[in-house]
């Protein structure tokens, strides 16, 4: 029988939720297929009891435990997608967004793609139309970005009544070598997240379109002063208009 509309099928991913202790939950990613099982420390499931099941229900283990079986968000992709290098966190990402201030259509470059979270969250912003530069110096970051967008892709396509927009065009190249590349493009936006972010200014900036953002993610404050220190030094025409650090705060509301 045909699954019921907005069921699991076979392909598309899963997350499913297991409480532990101190009301702490496991969350656990799987790609549904029919001789799958599901594993988990309250017991083993069937990826078929999970096929034609409508998301937000609980579903019991082998050992009784019981799972909430939902789709992921695109947040929970990223955190628990296979990684390489350390990704940009979720909400950093969001904050960047917000600072760039990227809508459907637009022209963005990215550097580094890493495991290929920003380039997902910047998939999504710039729409159908938009477009996105993802350029990547090494070989095994740039595989595994590409693979993780394509599985995130596919799964979307299957369990959702719209596509993903397949916008982003995966670069494996050197940014600090793509003068002649950025020549045939304007940009509305740039995203650096590389360790020496000063190496890519001097190419990218010709391309980016008058007033437009370039946000760049640091991990420490040692990198952003050696950063304002080489524009200044080579005269870029780049204001810096805010250096902020994002915190993020989890609760745990419990009964007295």
């Amino acid at each position: 029988a045909a699954p019921r509309p907005g069921a699991f099928r076979v392909g598309e991913l899963a997350l499913a939720e297991v409480w532990k202790k101190r009301y702490s939950t496991l969350k656990v990613l799987c790609r549904l297929a029919v001789e799958a099982v599901l594993s988990s420390p309250g017991g083993v499931l069937p990826h078929r009891d999970i096929i034609g099941q409508l998301p937000g229900q609980m579903l019991r283990t082998s050992g009784g435990t019981r799972l909430l079986l939902r789709r992921p968000s695109l947040e929970e992709y990223v955190l628990l997608m296979p990684r390489g290098p350390t990704i940009a966190y979720p909400k950093d990402i969001t904050a960047m967004l917000m600072m760039t201030d990227i809508h459907p259509g637009d022209t963005v470059l990215e550097t580094g793609s890493g495991s290929g979270a920003m380039s997902l969250f910047l998939s999504r912003a710039v729409g159908p139309k938009g477009r996105v530069l993802s350029y990547e110096i090494r070989d095994d970051h740039h595989s595994l970005a590409k693979k993780n967008y394509r599985h995130w892709r596919s799964a979307w396509e299957i369990g959702h009544m719209d596509e993903w927009p397949d916008n982003v065009e995966f670069i494996l190249k050197d940014i600090s070598t793509a003068a002649a590349d950025m020549k045939s493009v304007t940009l509305d936006a740039v995203v650096l997240d590389m360790l020496n972010p000063q190496c890519a200014l001097p190419v990218v900036h010709p391309s980016l379109k008058q007033g437009g953002v370039c946000a760049v993610y640091l991990a420490n404050i040692t990198q952003v002063i050696d950063l304002l220190d080489r524009i200044r030094s080579c005269k870029l025409p780049f204001l810096c208009e805010k250096i902020i650090e994002v915190t993020h705060r989890s609760w745990s509301v419990l009964p007295a």
